[in-house]
């Protein structure tokens, strides 16, 4: 028997098949878009956490390297550069300098200041005019003297030609030899008042030409102690000339250095006033020390070329014993704590110790002479500094 189907429901059954089969198909579509959707959130999560270990690796690398050492700030006051000069060793001596020859002209006369033609600072020659005193008193006398002279020599002519008529009239007989006796003295006494007049003559013209002042030397006048009108009596002070051509150091040496001095010795000193350093040569040597500071005095001589020196100015040095030129640096600079000398140079930045070799140390200008381990313009630590470790990065804010 043939079943027979509504077509409408045979209809219905297709739309139905169909609607299955389209919801079907979404549902396999949505599966499938949350399986792959599934697949990229995994695959996600695996690349995080590759990317996480990739990272992870890197920051244990990282690690792995030391950072870099800070580098240490370095002051002026802790640099020294080392430089060619020159190092001197010896006894140090201090003093005032004077001019090897001066006059201090005082008055020989009383009276009053007529004339002064000089200033003080100006140069002058020797007898060259400096002023006058006042001498008319003294010129009355030289006149009173020139009379007497001229009327000692008119008795003395008498006297004589006396004495010439008395010796004939003897030798004829007509005269006694008394006479002529008495004509000789008469001639001697004539004589004796000659001499005696020249002689008030001559200190009359001494005492007129005293008022005349005038410069023993030639120099500068290095003081004028009177004005015109001032009344000077005798040895009050007018003026002072040096002569700066030739100065002269008067200094002292301490007793316990006196194995060191000798004459001709070169003394090496500074004047205050003046940047450049000036020599001289031990001329004299006391032979007594100082009773209240047991120091030795001595001269020295200094040529003054050009008269550059100033006299009164207070020089120190010392006495050259021992000199030598080459790499000098400031004695703070070289370590000798541990036997073998040492500085610590700042090169390519940062520290390194070197072993130096040292000469002659001059304990008053606190420096020492370099023979070997640095060159010139090597920057070194000093004081503190000394304490950084080599290797250490540094930097110099200003090398001297």
């Amino acid at each position: 028997m043939r079943s027979t189907i509504n077509p409408r429901l045979k209809h219905g059954f297709i739309a139905g098949d169909l609607q299955a089969s389209a919801i079907a198909n979404r549902t396999g579509s949505v599966r499938t878009q949350s399986r792959l959707a599934s697949r990229a959130v995994a695959l996600g999560m695996l690349l995080s956490a590759m990317l996480f270990a990739a990272c992870s690796r890197d920051e244990a690398k990282t690690a792995d390297v030391p950072a870099a050492a800070p580098s240490v700030q370095i002051g002026a006051e802790n640099v020294v550069t080392v430089k060619h000069d020159t190092i001197v060793v010896g006894p140090i001596i201090t003093g005032e300098l004077k001019a090897a020859r001066d006059a201090t002209i005082r008055a020989e006369i009383g009276g009053s200041v007529t004339q002064v033609a000089v200033e003080e600072g100006q140069p002058v020659k020797a007898g060259a005019l400096l002023g006058r005193i006042e001498a008319q008193t003294l010129e009355d006398a030289r006149t009173s003297a020139a009379s007497a002279v001229r009327s000692a020599e008119n008795q003395l002519a008498v006297a004589q030609r006396e004495q010439q008529r008395a010796e004939q009239l003897v030798s004829a007989g007509a005269l006694a030899a008394r006479d002529l006796d008495n004509a000789k003295n008469a001639v001697t006494g004539a004589d004796a008042q000659l001499a005696d007049a020249k002689a008030r003559l001559v200190n009359a013209n001494k005492q007129l030409s005293d008022a005349v002042i005038r410069s023993p030397i030639s120099g500068v006048v290095a003081r004028r102690s009177v004005n015109r009108g001032d009344v000077v009596s005798v040895g009050s002070e007018l003026f002072v000339v040096i002569d700066p051509s030739s100065m002269r150091l008067e200094a002292s040496v301490p007793s316990e250095s006196l194995s060191d001095l000798r004459v001709g010795a070169t003394v090496d000193f500074a004047v205050r006033g003046y940047e450049q350093r000036f020599e001289g040569h031990i001329e004299r040597i006391a032979p007594q020390a100082d009773p209240a500071t047991r120091q030795v005095p001595i001269f020295v001589a200094i040529p003054n070329s050009g008269g550059r020196l100033v006299a009164g100015l207070y020089a120190e040095g010392r006495v050259v014993s021992q000199r030598a030129e080459g790499l000098v640096v400031a004695a703070n600079a070289v370590n000798t704590s541990s036997g073998t000398p040492w500085a610590l140079r700042v090169a390519g930045g940062k520290t390194e110790r070197v072993n130096v070799g040292v000469g002659l140390s001059d304990p008053r200008t606190e420096r020492v002479q370099i023979v070997s381990g640095l060159n010139e313009g090597d920057v070194v630590l000093r004081g503190a500094a000394q304490g950084i470790t080599p290797g250490t990065p540094v930097t110099v804010s200003v090398q001297q």
